[in-house]
């Protein structure tokens, strides 16, 4: 648990103090935004890369009291907490390598993402897929509360609608996770995030359908 908290403050300040230092060697012009061709829609200010480390931070700290609060609707145990914090750290990760990848896009002056090695939607979809994979490992830990997990009206009728639910939830985490980053080897760009938010709204339904069920049976 102290492991998890240190990673995750490391990964919520850390884009901050890496774009600090990149501003002094950042062109005073950098891209500021893309179009959907990969092509350069609009120049920026370089002091615009400080936004999305300041909206990392925020995130962190919404997290912290994601976790915090999913705790104290735990009567016993840590793990409420211990699955918020990871979830918080995955996002995190997820924050820090957009923030590296935009901070390489500035630093050359990279007019058209194509030409970067790595693919934008393969990078973001790539660790999604890893995330969705390990919480979907840790989902069955979850003791019933109203902040995080697979929560319907179904699935918090009672312990054992919720038990099941994300079981099962846990499972469908993981199918999604395995499709998502399958769809990031063998596809890129627009085609990676259609297969890999389809994969997330075909799981999603089947969540809802799962809980509707099983609340009728329990």
């Amino acid at each position: 648990m102290k492991t998890k908290k240190r990673l995750f403050y490391t990964f919520m300040i850390l884009p901050f103090i890496l774009t600090f230092f990149a501003l002094f060697f950042l062109p005073d012009q950098i891209p500021a935004h893309y179009g959907s061709n990969n092509q350069v829609t609009r120049w920026g200010s370089k002091y615009e890369t400080l936004i999305f480390p300041i909206i990392t931070a925020l995130f962190g700290a919404f997290m912290l009291c994601i976790t915090n609060w999913s705790a104290k609707q735990e009567k016993s145990g840590t793990n409420n907490a211990k699955v918020s914090l990871l979830l918080g750290l995955v996002s995190l990760i997820l924050f820090n390598a957009m923030t590296f990848y935009f901070l390489y896009a500035a630093f050359h002056n990279v007019e058209n993402l194509s030409s970067v090695p790595i693919d934008l939607f393969q990078l973001i979809f790539g660790i999604f897929g890893i995330g969705m994979i390990l919480i979907g490992n840790v989902m069955p830990k979850l003791r019933m509360n109203s902040v995080i997990g697979l929560r319907t009206v179904w699935s918090m009728k009672n312990e054992t609608t919720w038990k099941k639910s994300q079981r099962f939830g846990g499972i469908t985490f993981i199918l999604t996770g395995i499709v998502t980053i399958l769809a990031c080897f063998f596809t890129k760009g627009v085609s990676c995030s259609f297969w890999s938010i389809g994969a997330l709204c075909i799981t999603s339904v089947a969540d809802i359908i799962y809980t509707y069920r099983i609340s009728k049976k329990y």
